[in-house]
């Protein structure tokens, strides 16, 4: 087994009903378990203000998948949510699921860059991060304890004790 982590957003139709459907389908994925699942965080968009504010959270997953494998079976958990990948970056989604880190692997294809690269800057993805796992090293970047302390912005809020 494998550990990754996934981090989980959404800003539409039902935004935290969206995520908490989400982090229990991740359960269902083939030859993969959650380990640990973070608080639900709300958080401004990224790009265009003229959206709803996201719910975030961050799940630990131990898995047999290979990375782009996982990538296709979180894609697959997207669209049964209505998610329609059109280009646009940064817009309003019903889900979205970001595979963060896949152990200590370090990949640059045009399917998928890991550790994923928004992961030092993003308050949404480091406090839930964070909260399942504090010590982990993020390749060539320090521990997620370190990245978190680093954030300039922390404009988040933990919405779950």
């Amino acid at each position: 087994m494998t550990a990754a982590y996934v981090g989980l957003g959404s800003n539409l139709e039902g935004p935290e009903a969206q995520v908490r459907r989400a982090l229990d389908e991740l359960a269902g994925m083939p030859d993969t378990h959650v380990t640990a699942r973070s608080p639900l965080y709300k958080s401004a968009p990224l790009g265009s203000q003229d959206q709803p504010d996201y719910i975030n959270a961050v799940a630990a997953l131990d898995t047999r998948l290979a990375p782009l494998a996982l990538l296709a079976a979180l894609r697959d958990i997207e669209r049964r949510h209505g998610r329609v990948r059109d280009g646009t970056r940064w817009g309003p989604r019903s889900l979205d699921l970001d595979l963060l880190l896949y152990s200590d692997v370090v990949m640059d294809t045009p399917e998928l860059t890991l550790p994923h690269p928004g992961l030092p800057e993003r308050s949404f993805v480091l406090y839930p991060l964070f909260d399942v796992a504090p010590q982990l090293a993020v390749p060539g970047r320090g521990t997620v304890r370190e990245l978190r302390d680093r954030l300039r912005s922390t404009d988040i809020a933990r919405l779950e004790p």
